[in-house]
C-alpha cells in the first residue's frame, strides 16, 4: 500500500510527521526508529526489568529494558547494548522474537523483542540523564503483574517469554 500523496511536516531530533493522503482521507504518520526490548532473565532465573520515568506518561513505568535502534545497527546490537547499559548484564544465550508495530494507527516503529537466558551480571553504566532501578522478580510473579502493567512492550514480552518456558 502506498499513499496517493506525502508531505513531511515536522523533524524533530527523535521523531518526524508526515502528512499522507490516501484517496479523500489525510494520516498525520510519526515517523520514528525501531525499538528494542530484551526479556532477560538473570543467572538466578529471575526476569530483569527496569522502572524508570516516563514524561509522556507523566509518572514511573516498570518496563523490560529497551532502546531505540542507532542508525546502521542491527537491532540484536541495540538490545546488547541497551541491556547492558540499563542492567549491567550481558552474555547468556539470546533468542530474537516477534517484531511488532509499536502503534500501528499512527506511528512507523516497530519493536523487535529478544529473550536472553543466563545472562552474567555486570555493573549498568545509563546515560547521564537516565534514572534507571532495577526490578528483578519471578516468571511467574511477572506473568500475575502483566494484566496491571502500563507499558505494551513488556505485557508483550513477559507472555512471550512464558510461552518459551512452557
Amino acid at each position: 500500500m502506498k499513499p496517493d500523496d506525502a508531505v513531511q511536516a515536522f523533524e524533530g531530533r527523535m521523531v518526524a510527521v508526515t502528512v499522507e493522503r490516501w484517496g479523500d482521507a489525510e494520516r498525520e504518520i510519526v515517523e520514528r526508529a525501531d525499538s528494542v526490548a530484551i526479556a532477560a532473565v538473570d543467572g538466578a532465573g529471575r526476569l530483569v526489568l527496569v522502572r524508570q520515568p516516563r514524561e509522556a506518561a507523566r509518572k514511573e513505568l516498570l518496563e523490560l529494558p529497551a532502546g531505540t535502534v542507532d542508525e546502521g545497527e542491527e537491532p540484536e546490537q541495540t538490545a546488547r547494548r541497551e541491556l547492558r547499559e540499563e542492567t549491567g548484564l550481558q552474555g547468556g544465550r539470546w533468542q530474537a522474537g516477534p517484531v511488532f508495530w509499536a502503534t500501528p494507527g499512527f506511528c512507523r516503529e516497530r519493536i523487535h523483542l529478544f529473550a536472553v537466558d543466563g545472562a552474567d551480571e555486570g555493573e549498568p553504566a545509563p546515560e547521564v540523564n537516565e534514572r534507571i532501578e532495577v526490578v528483578r522478580v519471578s516468571l511467574a510473579e511477572a506473568v500475575e503483574w502483566a494484566p496491571r502493567l502500563e507499558d505494551g512492550k513488556t505485557i508483550a514480552g513477559i507472555l512471550w517469554l512464558a510461552t518459551l518456558r512452557l
